[in-house]
C-alpha cells in the first residue's frame, strides 16, 4: 500500500465510525419515511428509467432503505439481481422476485442479510448490469464513496472495469452523507450520481 494509502486508511476507519453511529441513532419512523423518498427520488433517474437489467442491494438496520426501490423497479419489469456473499467477501448474484424470494443469512457473527433465495448466477453476472446501486456511507464533491470497508465492492468494480463494463454507478445515501471530500485511494473510482431523499447530484467527471 502507498505511503497515501497507510494515512488515509485511519481516517477513512474514524469517518465510518462517526457515520454510522449517527445512523444507528436514526428513528425507525425517519429510516422508512426517507426509504419512500429515496425510491422516489431514484426512480426519476434517467439511468434507470432505461435500464433492463439493475444491480442493487437489500438495506439492513439503519442504511439508506432500498426494498421499496427494488419493489418498484421489479414491478416495471426490471431484471434485479442482488447479492450473496461468499466467504471470501466477494459477491455472488441472484435475481429478485419480491419480498417472498428473500432468505435471511447469518455470515458469522455479522449481521444477518437478506439475500435471494434462489438459483446463483456467478459473480460474473453484475457485468451485464446496464446500472449498479452501490452502498456507501458518504460521498464527496468529486463522486468518491466511502464504502463500509469490507472490500466487497472494490471486487465488484474492478470486475466490472476488467470485463470493459460501462453501467451507470449510483450510490444511495442521507442527505448528511453527501460530503466536501472523503478519503480516497488512487484505485477508487467516482459514482456517477448520488440519490438521497432531498434530491440527485450527478458528478459529470465520472468518465462512463
Amino acid at each position: 500500500m502507498s505511503h497515501l494509502g497507510h494515512m488515509g486508511e485511519p481516517d477513512k476507519r474514524t469517518l465510518r465510525r462517526e457515520l454510522l453511529a449517527v445512523r444507528n441513532r436514526l428513528p425507525a419512523g425517519d429510516v422508512r419515511e426517507a426509504a419512500a423518498a429515496l425510491a422516489a427520488r431514484a426512480l426519476e433517474l434517467d439511468e434507470l428509467a432505461h435500464a433492463r437489467t439493475v444491480a442493487a442491494y437489500v438495506s439492513v438496520g439503519a442504511e439508506p432503505g432500498t426494498l421499496a426501490l427494488l419493489d418498484a423497479l421489479h414491478a416495471r419489469g426490471v431484471r434485479v439481481l442482488l447479492p450473496v456473499l461468499l466467504p471470501d467477501n466477494d459477491l455472488d448474484w441472484g435475481v429478485y422476485a419480491g419480498e417472498g424470494s428473500l432468505a435471511r443469512v447469518r455470515h458469522g457473527a455479522r449481521t444477518a442479510l437478506l439475500e435471494p433465495a434462489g438459483e446463483r448466477l456467478g459473480p460474473d453476472a453484475v457485468t451485464g448490469a446496464d446500472a449498479v446501486l452501490l452502498p456507501g456511507l458518504a460521498v464527496d464533491a468529486r463522486g468518491m464513496r466511502l464504502g463500509r470497508g469490507g472490500g466487497s465492492y472494490d471486487r465488484v468494480l474492478a470486475r466490472l472495469e476488467r470485463a470493459g463494463g460501462r453501467p451507470a454507478l449510483v450510490v444511495l445515501l442521507y442527505d448528511t452523507e453527501v460530503r466536501a471530500r472523503v478519503p480516497a485511494e488512487p484505485h477508487d473510482r467516482p459514482v456517477h450520481a448520488v440519490v438521497t431523499p432531498s434530491g440527485v447530484r450527478r458528478f459529470p467527471r465520472a468518465a462512463r
